[in-house]
């Protein structure tokens, strides 16, 4: 059986945007999710074993690709997507669902079905 897509969302603080985009996607079939932070103060902040886990990583503002990128330049780092999210939302706000929903939902079936196409061609 193979294995689901890894998904890291990442935002500042890990408080609200990819705090809320881990709780939204966690429960679903097409892949295993985390979440954390790029900021020293974040509830859960980035790590070298995320980076490492993830096969795409959703970043909520272009600084924290920048951020990510700087902290480890060592690293062969997976595709980092750019949503652009504004820091305007609390934890679960509805609006914020449906603009991860709205956003994430195609990126995701895309990334599964390519996901699935290499896994097939590698076995």
């Amino acid at each position: 059986m193979s294995r689901r897509l890894r998904v890291l969302f990442v935002c500042a603080l890990n408080k609200q945007r990819s705090a809320t985009a881990e709780r939204i996607y966690r429960d679903d079939p097409r892949v295993e999710v985390r979440s954390a932070g790029v900021r020293s103060e974040a509830l859960r902040r980035v790590g070298e074993k995320d980076l490492r886990w993830a096969d795409v990583v959703f970043a909520m503002e272009r600084e924290h690709k920048r951020r990510i990128a700087e902290q480890f330049p060592q690293l062969e780092l997976p595709p980092v997507d750019v949503l652009d999210i504004p820091d305007d939302y609390a934890f679960m706000d509805p609006e914020l669902q449906r603009l991860l929903r709205a956003m994430l939902d195609p990126e995701i079936d895309a990334r599964c079905e390519a996901f699935g196409r290499d896994a097939r061609e590698e076995g």
